[in-house]
């Protein structure tokens, strides 16, 4: 494998410069959040407990790859917020902030004197992201919520798997990704709005919840109409057909997707069953999700006798929407991911360089960049404290 070789500069700077973000999240859809703004220039600061963030725990072989991946771009301090002095250290950096972070269960917030009506009564510009598993207010608001608990009870696992087996949860931390986007996405129009619309910040209530039950589209209008309840139908679809997951000769898997019409037709032609276009079971999308089991049939067929290369080149020359089923080793191998560069090897002080995914999305006239490796556990606390005017016993100095 071989990768486009990037480095960390502290002194590069970034269409965000100027604002600093205050995280005081834990595990993924904080350090998410926090990620996209860091990468495109913000002071992302993580405010940790002395025990550090959790996700520094995630580790594969003892190694924390969680965090080299999704703490770049951050410095980090160690507060003790039971503390009053280190509080206060809090307090002084909420007053000089544009974004705060937290993900603390409903109501921990005011507990502790930081409800957002003390802040921005601190600070008027202050933008306020409260990320909870199901909202700060409602019946479930005071409920622990990961992300595997609403990627259960959004709807999304019982549509993911096979009919005659369990729901399948994803195998990865869908519900905070997917809410950390939503999250980034909505601090910058919050941040829009203070500096073009109002001069003031505002709360931001983001929901793992809501974000996830996003992902199933028009489902609750779907149900609400006609009373059908979508069932699982493994890697096929019961949206569109031709669409499925099929197995060549040489054991490689290929993913195809007949989305529209045009496509569809063309991929009974190259599988050799043009007739198939004039047959009323497959004349539309509907007709083949209706019948999408012999639809499966006959292009299961076809790709039984011929490798996974071979029967790629053959459907793409034809104009077919197909692709091969990669592992992580596959994809990182594919000239495709590394003529763009989609993952680089930055600079890393345990393996020497380390291998992670690049800035998304690409910015032409502004993009991010990387200034700063995964931070060490209070790596910049005597910097901070001195930045904020605290000597190294968090008494005020200046």
């Amino acid at each position: 494998m071989s990768f486009s070789r990037a480095r960390f500069d502290g002194t590069a700077t970034g269409p965000l410069e100027g604002i600093r973000v205050v995280d005081l999240s834990r595990l993924m859809a904080g350090n998410m959040l926090s990620l996209q703004l860091g990468d495109f220039g913000a002071d992302v600061i993580k405010v940790e407990p002395p025990e550090g963030d959790p996700l520094r725990d995630w580790k594969e072989e003892g190694h924390s790859f969680f965090w080299k991946a999704y703490g770049r771009n951050k410095r980090s301090i160690c507060l003790n917020l039971r503390e009053a002095a280190q509080m206060d250290v809090l307090l002084r950096l909420l007053d000089t902030a544009d974004v705060f972070i937290e993900n603390f269960r409903p109501g921990t917030l005011e507990k502790m004197g930081l409800s957002p009506d003390i802040l921005l009564a601190r600070n008027p510009r202050l933008v306020v992201v409260r990320i909870s598993g199901f909202g700060q207010t409602g019946p479930y608001a005071h409920l622990p919520g990961f992300g595997t608990i609403v990627e259960a009870m959004s709807g999304f696992a019982d549509r993911t798997g096979f009919p005659d087996r369990e729901p399948v949860l994803p195998p990865l931390a869908l519900a905070d990704m997917i809410a950390g986007v939503y999250g980034a996405s909505a601090t910058m129009t919050a941040l829009y709005a203070r500096d073009v619309r109002g001069g003031r910040g505002q709360v931001i209530d983001l929901s793992l919840l809501e974000s996830m039950f996003s992902v199933l589209g028009p489902e609750a209008g779907i149900f609400a109409k006609t009373g059908k309840i979508k069932q699982r139908v493994g890697s096929a679809s019961n949206t569109a057909s031709p669409r499925n997951v099929y197995l060549c000769a040489d054991g490689g898997y290929v993913a195809l997707s007949g989305s529209t019409q045009t496509v569809a037709r063309r991929i009974f032609e190259i599988i050799g069953q043009p007739d198939m276009n004039d047959d009323p079971r497959f004349a539309t999308n509907s007709d083949r999700v209706k019948h999408r089991h012999l639809v499966d049939a006959a292009i299961s067929a076809w790709f039984a006798t011929r490798t996974r290369d071979a029967a790629l080149a053959e459907m793409r020359a034809s104009g077919a929407t197909v692709g091969p089923v990669y592992n992580i080793g596959d994809a990182m191998d594919d000239a495709h991911f590394q003529e763009r560069e989609i993952v680089v090897a930055l600079d890393d002080e345990e393996f020497g360089t380390m291998p992670m995914h690049n800035v998304v999305p690409r910015l032409s006239g502004t993009p991010g960049g990387f200034r700063l490796p995964a931070p060490g556990l209070n790596e910049h606390g005597a910097e901070l404290l001195a930045e904020l005017g605290f000597d190294g016993e968090f008494r005020r100095v200046a």
